[in-house]
């Protein structure tokens, strides 16, 4: 690796961190602050909450008896290698690599809750009546800046990749 590209990966693990530490910053303050289950209304269709997650997007496996937490656990921490891996060979690709440091902060602030607490802490929820067909109670299941996070880069990436394919296609 030369020196230019080890630098552009410490930069991009940088912002990693960045996005980790929000999270877990954001993370604590929900955890001292507000009782499990409580929510606090903000706007009509926003409120700040406190839930657990132990399962993984939208509560998936939540209830499968504790074997899950390891699960992804181990999913986290093999994804994290592989993004550092995936930043490495594309530092210099600015698109791709907001987009795997932006899903490398949040796939680490998830796997740092479930080493520390064994769950996910989620706080953000947003619900409009429109919804009930799809959620219950019309709630889009509660989330936190780690899966903003993971959500983002994965846009990012698809974005860059719609870019390359056009790019190649005119070509």
């Amino acid at each position: 690796m030369t020196t230019a590209t080890a630098r552009s990966t410490r930069f991009w693990v940088a912002v990693a961190a960045v996005w980790w530490a929000l999270d877990q910053a954001v993370k604590a303050a929900v955890e001292q602050s507000m009782a499990l289950y409580q929510s606090v209304p903000i706007a009509p269709f926003f409120n700040w909450v406190r839930v657990h997650n132990e399962g993984a997007a939208f509560s998936l496996l939540a209830d499968a008896g504790g074997w899950q937490r390891w699960f992804f656990l181990a999913i986290g921490v093999v994804a994290s290698v592989w993004l550092v891996y995936m930043l490495r060979q594309h530092a210099h690709q600015w698109r791709m690599a907001w987009g795997l440091s932006a899903i490398l902060g949040g796939a680490l602030g998830n796997v740092t809750d479930r080493v520390i607490r064994g769950h996910v802490i989620d706080y953000l929820d947003f619900h409009h009546p429109a919804l009930a067909s799809v959620f219950v109670g019309g709630h889009f299941p509660a989330f936190n800046v780690a899966d903003l996070g993971i959500t983002l880069g994965a846009t990012l990436l698809v974005l860059d990749e719609l870019q390359r394919w056009r790019q190649q296609k005119a070509a």
